[in-house]
C-alpha cells in the first residue's frame, strides 16, 4: 500500500523493465501458483456449480437462485482478479499499464460486493423463512431474483464510483494487483472510503450477524417446543440448507476480513507502516473465495451431485 493510485497514470505506463521488484523471483512464483491453483479450482467448481443448475429446472428453487447468483459473481471474480494475478505475478509486476491496473482493481471491488451482498440476501431470507414462517413477506423465485438485481445495481454505485473521481483504484502491496487506493489522503478519497467501508463491509456484516443470531435463537425455541411434544425438532432440507448458507458465509469472512481490518487501519492511522508483503497478504487471502463457495455446496447439496 505504498505506493500511491496517481503513480500509474496513462502518460507514465508501467514498464516492466524499470519498475523495481518487492519480492524475490522466487516469492513472485510462489504467489503465482497460489494465483494459478485458486483460479483453477473456482473457475471448474463454479462453472460446474452453473451448468447443474441451468440443466436441472427442478433446481430453479428461491434459495438455489441465490446460489446462482453467487456462483456467477464468483466465476467473473475469479476470471477478472485471480487469472490477472497469476499473469503478473509471474512477470512480477503490472506490465500491462493503467489500464488493466483501474480494470482489475473495478472488476474485483465490484464482483466481491456483489458476491457479500448476495450472502447478506441469502442470510435475510433464511431470517423470515425460519423466524417469521407466518409473516407477510414470502420468499418466492421472483422476488429473490428482484433481490439479485437489486444488490448487482447497488453494487455497482460503490465500484462506479472511483471510476468517476470520487475514489480511485490503484496498485496494492507488492505491485501485482490494483484494488481501491486505501492510502489516498484527500478529503474526497477520505470521504468514500469511510463511507465504503460502513455500507460495503460493516452493515451487511451487521445484517448477517443479526440475521443469524435470531436465527439460531429461533431454531433452539422450536427444537426446545417440539422436543417437549415429543416430535422431531425441525426438516431436515432447512437444517442442511442453513448449513451450507452458514459455511459460505463463514468461509467469505474468512477470506475478506483481514483485508477490510488492513485497509481499514491504513484508512484510521495515516502513518502505520506496513510492509508491501504483509499488505499484499489479505488481498490474495481475498481472491480465494470464489473457490470455497461452490466446494460447500456440492458437499453440502447432495441432490445437486446427484445431478451431475
Amino acid at each position: 500500500m505504498e505506493r500511491r493510485a496517481e503513480e500509474i497514470t496513462e502518460e507514465t505506463p508501467v514498464d516492466v523493465s524499470t519498475v523495481s521488484t518487492l519480492l524475490s523471483p522466487l516469492g513472485y512464483g510462489l504467489l503465482s501458483f497460489w494465483m494459478l491453483i485458486v483460479t483453477l479450482l473456482s473457475v471448474l467448481c463454479n462453472s460446474l456449480v452453473i451448468a447443474v443448475m441451468l440443466q436441472n429446472r427442478q433446481l430453479f428453487l428461491p434459495t438455489n437462485v441465490l446460489i446462482l447468483g453467487l456462483a456467477v459473481s464468483d466465476l467473473l471474480m475469479t476470471l477478472c482478479g485471480s487469472a490477472i494475478g497469476t499473469v503478473t505475478n509471474y512477470y512480477g509486476q503490472l506490465f500491462m499499464g493503467r489500464e488493466l491496473c483501474v480494470f482489475q482493481g473495478f472488476t474485483v471491488n465490484y464482483f466481491g460486493l456483489v458476491s457479500l451482498c448476495t450472502l447478506t440476501l441469502m442470510a435475510y431470507e433464511r431470517y423470515h423463512i425460519i423466524c417469521k414462517p407466518m409473516g407477510a413477506f414470502k420468499i418466492t423465485l421472483r422476488r429473490n431474483a428482484k433481490g439479485l438485481l437489486l444488490v448487482w445495481f447497488y453494487c455497482l454505485f460503490w465500484a462506479t464510483a472511483p471510476l468517476l473521481g470520487w475514489g480511485s483504484y490503484g496498485p496494492e502491496g507488492v505491485q501485482t494487483s490494483c484494488s481501491l487506493a486505501w492510502e489516498e489522503r484527500t478529503w474526497v478519497s477520505y470521504s468514500f472510503l469511510m463511507l465504503y467501508w460502513f455500507f460495503c463491509f460493516f452493515l451487511p456484516t451487521w445484517l448477517i450477524i443479526f440475521c443469524y443470531y435470531n436465527i439460531l435463537n429461533s431454531i433452539k425455541r422450536l427444537n426446545q417446543s417440539v422436543e417437549n411434544q415429543g416430535g422431531r425438532s425441525r426438516k431436515k432440507e432447512d437444517r442442511h440448507a442453513m448449513c451450507m448458507i452458514a459455511a459460505m458465509i463463514g468461509s467469505f469472512f474468512f477470506c475478506w476480513l483481514p483485508y477490510a481490518i488492513v485497509s481499514m487501519l491504513v484508512i484510521l492511522v495515516p502513518d502505520i507502516s506496513i510492509s508491501p508483503l504483509l499488505a499484499s497478504m489479505p488481498a490474495h487471502l481475498a481472491k480465494t473465495s470464489p473457490a470455497y463457495n461452490p466446494i460447500i455446496f456440492f458437499l453440502a447439496k447432495k441432490k445437486v451431485r446427484e445431478k451431475k
